[in-house]
C-alpha cells in the first residue's frame, strides 16, 4: 500500500491534532495481520511534511472499524494525546454517523436501540442480548431516519456509549443490517469489503487551544450509492 496521504483526506491539521477522513478497508492502527495502517501513513506524512528525524509522536485517540469510513483523530502532541482521552472517557466528544440500510430497524422512522454487547474475541465479533447478561455492556444509540432513496434509507446515528461494532451489532440485531455487513446480516458484501457506515461528523472543543471545532467528513467519492446520498442532501 502506498505511504502517501492524499491532502484530500486532511480534514483539519495544526500542531496538536491531525484530523483524517479514513477510506474504508484500511486499518486504523496495525494489528495481527501486519497490514499498513492509517497510523504508519499519518506518522510518514508528519516525517516528511515537518521534516522530522527519528521516530514521529502520534497518539490514537479512537477508533472505527476497518470496513467503515469517515472521520478519525489523531493526537500530534501527548498533552493532546492525555486530554483528549480525558474527553472521550467523559463523554465531550460528538460523533455522528450515517448508515445504509435497506429495512428500518423495528419498522421505526426514529427510535433508541438499548442492548447489551458481548465482545467473542475469537471471532471479533459482538453477541447482543436484550437483557443485562455476565460480560456484557450496556450499549445505547439513537437513530433517525434523514433520506430515503429507491431502496435505501439514510439513518443518522448517535451513540451514547462506544461499544465493539456497536452500531453495526445493534442494527443487524434489529433486522436492519447496514448494506455489505455479511458478518451482522446482510446478505451480500460489497465489492470492495466495505460496508456503508460512514463516521459523518465530529464536535468538540479543541483540547489546547479551546477552540470549537465541527469538523464533517465527506462521504466516499467512488461509491455511487453514497454520492447519491450527498447530492440528495445538498438538495
Amino acid at each position: 500500500m502506498n505511504l502517501s496521504l492524499s491532502k484530500h483526506a486532511i480534514l483539519f491539521e495544526d500542531n496538536h491534532l491531525i484530523i483524517i477522513n479514513k477510506k474504508a478497508s484500511i486499518l486504523v492502527q496495525g494489528d495481527k495481520t501486519g497490514d499498513i495502517s492509517l497510523l504508519d501513513i499519518i506518522k510518514n506524512h508528519i516525517k516528511q511534511n515537518e521534516k522530522k528525524e527519528g521516530n514521529v509522536f502520534l497518539g490514537v485517540v479512537h477508533r472505527i472499524d476497518r470496513p467503515t469510513s469517515g472521520v478519525v483523530v489523531f493526537a500530534k502532541t501527548s498533552k493532546a494525546l492525555v486530554r483528549l482521552n480525558e474527553m472521550f472517557k467523559n463523554r465531550e466528544i460528538e460523533k455522528t454517523y450515517w448508515a445504509l440500510v435497506s429495512v428500518l430497524p423495528n419498522q421505526k422512522e426514529e427510535d433508541s436501540l438499548v442492548h447489551y454487547l458481548r465482545k467473542n474475541e475469537k471471532n471479533n465479533k459482538a453477541t447482543v442480548f436484550i437483557h443485562e447478561t455476565k460480560d456484557a455492556k450496556k450499549a445505547v444509540l439513537h437513530y433517525k431516519s434523514i433520506k430515503k432513496l429507491d431502496n435505501y434509507y439514510l439513518l443518522e446515528i448517535q451513540l451514547e456509549t462506544g461499544r465493539h461494532h456497536q452500531i453495526r451489532a445493534q442494527l443487524g440485531f434489529a433486522k436492519s443490517p447496514i448494506k455489505g455487513d455479511i458478518k451482522y446480516g446482510a446478505k451480500r458484501t460489497n465489492e470492495n469489503g466495505s460496508i456503508h457506515l460512514h463516521a459523518r461528523q465530529i464536535s468538540f472543543i479543541h483540547p489546547i487551544n479551546k477552540e470549537t471545532l465541527h469538523i464533517i467528513a465527506p462521504v466516499p467519492k467512488e461509491d455511487k450509492l453514497w454520492q447519491a446520498v450527498e447530492t440528495i442532501n445538498q438538495n
